[in-house]
């Protein structure tokens, strides 16, 4: 009898600890099912573009299912690494995602597209070192405020120091230029360190200040200013500074409640340009109308809600470096997700950001998906610690 009280304990114990192992099922079920949507959206929205640029209708399906295993892989590795590895690593790949951002505007080294340099060719893929950028400066602050706590909250150094590292970020990043990815890692870097608890009013004084600086950038750049007048009144100019947006909202209201149908799309036949990478949205929503939409929208919104229930439980597991990298993970996935569907629906004005998980683009999914593993990299830890205790 006492042998087979063990024995029954023992299993218990290995099945717990089997499943304590397996990743959170509603996280990653709600990231493969935007993944799937993805597939399917890249595939009928550049089948006629890759018909007539490379004569093979499924080039960009084919090269995005190669960044998918790809992504898929990374992100299997990423999941393997415990948290404490980035925590101790944090400033190593700030680094390397600033000498990536130095390469790429070397010339003869990055590549140049549309009078941007944000490319670096290797062999048949590209590099988009702002994308990198990304995750490397969500686990950097979030190891500085980790090890900084009491100078974050209490003292001005303690918030000055990343806002130097943020301003050699940023001006890198607009020297591309890429006033998009500039804004999410702005605002993914204040909406972390607010969180962590900075004092009000030094929050607010730099905050103002990083507003003043975005709005001289606007202003200092007349393709940008034209965007912004382009935005008020898409319709004054349809054949020139407002053509992008007029062709997107066109397939929006073609779309009605129920869509057109997965693959008739009519926006897609060149006249909307970047339908299968900026503009996937606006074609998903023409094929599959307003209920489409906004089921992608419910994706989004479950799968943000889920990485922020994570954090808040890798706080109540005194897990504080996890709790951040969730909540920068949730503030790039939401910012991100936010502008390009207000781009694309007429809420903001023409900016070129990817939509996570869904748009064309290796770097991009490769990214994503491996801050979702991170994320729940983090939620296992969480589990086990909680186990321990």
């Amino acid at each position: 009898m006492r042998w087979q009280h063990w024995a029954g304990v023992g299993m218990a114990r290995s099945q717990n600890t089997q499943v304590a192992f397996l990743p959170d099922t509603p996280l990653s079920l709600l990231g493969v099912a935007l993944l799937l949507v993805g597939l399917v959206a890249i595939s009928s929205a550049s089948i006629e573009y890759a018909d007539w640029h490379y004569q093979n209708p499924w080039f960009h399906t084919q090269r995005h299912m190669i960044y998918l295993l790809l992504a898929l892989f990374g992100a299997a590795l990423v999941y393997r690494v415990p948290t404490r590895f980035w925590l101790d690593t944090g400033w190593v790949w700030l680094f390397v995602a600033l000498a990536l951002l130095i390469l790429v505007l070397i010339p003869g080294i990055g590549k140049e597209v549309n009078g941007s340099q944000r490319w670096l060719p290797l062999g048949p893929f590209t590099l988009q070192p702002s994308e990198f950028a990304k995750l490397a400066m969500v686990v950097y602050l979030a190891g500085y405020m980790v090890r900084r706590e009491h100078e974050v909250r209490h003292q001005w150094q303690g918030f000055l120091k990343p806002m130097a590292v943020l301003f050699a970020a940023t001006l890198l990043l607009m020297i591309e230029p890429d006033f998009g990815a500039t804004v999410i890692v702005v605002a993914t870097a204040f909406g972390m360190l607010f969180l962590a608890g900075v004092k009000l009013g030094h929050f607010l004084l730099v905050l103002l200040g990083a507003l003043g600086a975005m709005l001289v950038l606007v202003v200092s750049e007349p393709y940008r200013v034209k965007r912004l007048t382009a935005y008020t009144d898409p319709w004054a100019d349809p054949y020139n500074t407002g053509f992008q947006l007029t062709q997107s909202l066109i397939a929006f209201g073609r779309g009605e409640w129920l869509g057109v149908g997965l693959g008739n799309s009519v926006q897609k036949l060149f006249y909307l340009p970047e339908a299968h990478t900026d503009f996937v949205f606006s074609i998903w929503a023409e094929e599959m109308g307003f209920i489409g939409a906004m089921a992608v929208v419910a994706l989004y919104v479950a799968l943000i809600g889920r990485i922020l229930w994570v954090g808040r439980q890798a706080v109540a597991a005194g897990n504080d470096f996890g709790a951040y990298v969730c909540y920068g993970v949730a503030l790039v996935f939401s910012g991100q997700a936010f502008v390009n569907m207000g781009v694309s629906s007429g809420l903001l004005p023409t900016k070129g950001l990817t939509l996570p998980f869904v748009s064309y683009g290796g770097t991009s999914l490769i990214v994503c998906c491996a801050m979702l593993a991170l994320v729940l990299r983090v939620d296992r830890d969480t589990r086990a610690s909680g186990r321990r205790r």
